[in-house]
């Protein structure tokens, strides 16, 4: 029997309760105010639209053997067809993201995440993909809307482990160039990278229209520094090694992130991107729908 173990992330108890939740765009996507749906996309059906470029996990049927005959160089023929609103979910799994002070790593919390999200995405018809990435795209799943799509990304969850350092800014500049419609991009990560690496790369998907969303996750002794003996802190990404007195630099910390994430809000609310701190000690299914409701709210 094929291993259906990543049916693990949809708790029957957050299934049911996203069955009355929806996830709507509020910005004009593609033309049209997505949450009226059926804005115009493209995929595989119906009619004839273009070429572009293939990328790995496009199926080897639609390309055009005939251009690659022409140009030695693979392309994939698209075609026009009404669907919903299109949707990539970026997953940070650089090292850092798994560490956890107790109980759920910030990895696991960003799977359980993740996976809710494409639930919701696809119970709507909508088309989502996924993007794992630490300093390199590790795995890149194009957006589909088909039966299948739900295996194949809780699957690649499962497979996905965090490693290796953070390059945010390089990997969202890089979707970015290869992402062609406008729709909704889904960050979830611990943003631990250079805010002037990573804000440009959120800012460029809204120079092209995109909506965009961040889920901050940290755990909150990384929000608090609740640490209360001496102790030896060893970097999970670069292996350095601090060794101090917690009591004696907690403030100077707290205030350090406090005014990381103000920087964060702030350049956030100025691009219109949707920012959403969680700490790993809120269930991921209550963050979710306090954050839907508020979208709700806002209209």
């Amino acid at each position: 029997m094929p291993d259906e173990s990543y049916r693990r992330f949809l708790d029957p108890t957050v299934v049911s309760k996203l069955a009355t939740m929806e996830l709507r765009a509020r910005l004009v996507v593609e033309g049209f105010v997505t949450g009226l749906h059926r804005s115009p996309y493209k995929g595989f059906s119906v009619e004839f639209a273009e070429h572009r470029q293939y990328m790995p996990g496009d199926p080897l049927k639609h390309i055009d053997w005939k251009v690659y005959g022409k140009t030695d160089r693979f392309y994939v023929k698209e075609y026009e067809e009404e669907t919903n609103l299109r949707g990539h979910v970026l997953l940070d799994a650089s090292a850092s993201m798994g560490y956890a002070s107790e109980g759920i790593s910030k990895f696991e919390y960003g799977r359980y995440l993740a996976a809710a999200i494409i639930y919701l995405m696809l119970k709507q018809q909508d088309s989502v993909g996924l993007l794992v990435f630490d300093e390199v795209i590790r795995e890149f799943i194009p957006p589909r809307s088909n039966p299948r799509q739900l295996h194949i990304l809780l699957s690649e969850l499962e497979r996905a482990e965090p490693a290796a350092e953070t390059e945010i800014g390089v990997v969202l500049h890089e979707l970015a160039r290869r992402v062609r419609r406008r729709g909704l991009v889904l960050l979830i990560s611990d943003l631990l990278d250079d805010p002037e690496n990573v804000l440009p790369g959120l800012k460029h998907f809204r120079h092209l229209k995109h909506e965009v969303i961040v889920f901050h996750v940290l755990d909150p002794r990384e929000a608090r520094f609740g640490f209360d003996t001496d102790a030896t802190f060893r970097d999970m990404e670069t292996g350095e090694l601090m060794t101090t007195e917690p009591f004696s630099i907690r403030g100077d910390y707290v205030e350090a992130v406090e005014r990381w994430m103000n920087l964060l809000r702030r350049e956030c609310a100025e691009s219109r991107i949707d920012y959403m701190p969680v700490l790993t000690s809120t269930p991921y299914d209550r963050a979710l729908f306090s954050y839907l409701e508020k979208r709700k709210r806002l209209g």
